[in-house]
């Protein structure tokens, strides 16, 4: 059994991402690992290649700015990755997605289980989406997501690289047959919320570009407006207890609550949102 990484990154400097801890935590899981990297001045191509992990082999691309619809280019550069992998499994992280060097056995020992099983085509982990710092999450985000699938050619990133279809039908992997999928036993923890607020705001409006072009929506063009990013929801966000991935413990070390004290059972706003979106945790 040989299991493929891949992923890809641009900008990855400039936005803060934790693409390195990233890449890193699924090393020992991968026998290579496929980095799309796309075409910047930030001195992102100079992170990847300071790694030196000689299971990582990266790839250069750039980016077709007229692609700017419902965040399609992503999909369009995860494929990109992914069309260079040679596993029979295809393991996919985007650049601010970590695994915990707990779940690697897990992770493993699911590949192992459903290698022979054709007809599962991908395999599915929970998510943690933190939000403001390493201590708050978003219990209404959601919860699971596909993030290996069986590299057969039949499979691959769609609309804004969240999840995977079938190439033939355009079927979604996480709508279709209950035996397409198995569960992973492990989890993603997911930090592209975990920024200084302005660095967040400034890759939010990028963002942005990518998903509306020029013409945003009212809601979304007032995030030009703005000097700094606002954490709405973040009193009553949910507080994490457990214990993060190794190879973030100095970005966790170096951490700061956005607002400490916060509790989330004491605000009217945290029991409007249950009756509103229902109690996820």
């Amino acid at each position: 059994m040989k299991v493929s990484g891949f992923t890809f990154c641009r900008n990855a400097v400039r936005y803060d991402y934790p693409v390195v801890e990233s890449i890193r935590s699924i090393l020992p899981i991968v026998d290579e690992l496929i980095v799309n990297v796309g075409q910047c001045e930030d001195g992102t191509l100079e992170l990847i290649q300071s790694i030196g992990d000689p299971k990582i082999r990266i790839v250069e691309s750039v980016w077709e700015e007229a692609l700017r619809k419902d965040g399609l280019i992503y999909a369009q550069q995860t494929n990109i990755a992914l069309a260079q992998c040679t596993g029979d499994w295809a393991f996919y992280l985007q650049a601010d997605e970590v695994i915990h060097e707990d779940d690697v056995p897990r992770i493993v020992e699911a590949m192992r289980t459903y290698h022979r099983r054709s007809e599962v085509k991908g395999l599915v982990f929970r998510y943690l989406h933190f939000v403001g710092d390493y201590w708050s999450v978003n219990p209404w985000f959601y919860h699971k997501a596909v993030r290996i699938i069986r590299n057969n050619g039949e499979v691959e990133s769609c609309g804004d690289a969240v999840g995977f279809h079938l190439k033939a039908t355009g079927r979604y992997l996480q709508s279709g047959p209950r035996e397409w999928l198995a569960l992973s036993g492990a989890r993603v923890f997911h930090y592209g919320w975990v920024k200084d607020p302005k660095t967040l705001l400034a890759k939010v409006q990028e963002q942005a570009k990518v998903y509306h072009g020029d013409a945003p929506p009212p809601l979304i063009a007032k995030l030009y407006t703005m000097d700094t990013f606002e954490f709405g929801d973040y009193e009553i966000l949910k507080d994490f207890r457990g214990s993060h991935p190794v190879v973030m413990r100095a970005r966790v070390a170096a951490g700061k609550r956005h607002l400490p004290g916060r509790n989330r059972w004491l605000k009217p706003a945290f029991y409007q949102a249950v009756l509103k979106r229902g109690f996820r945790g």
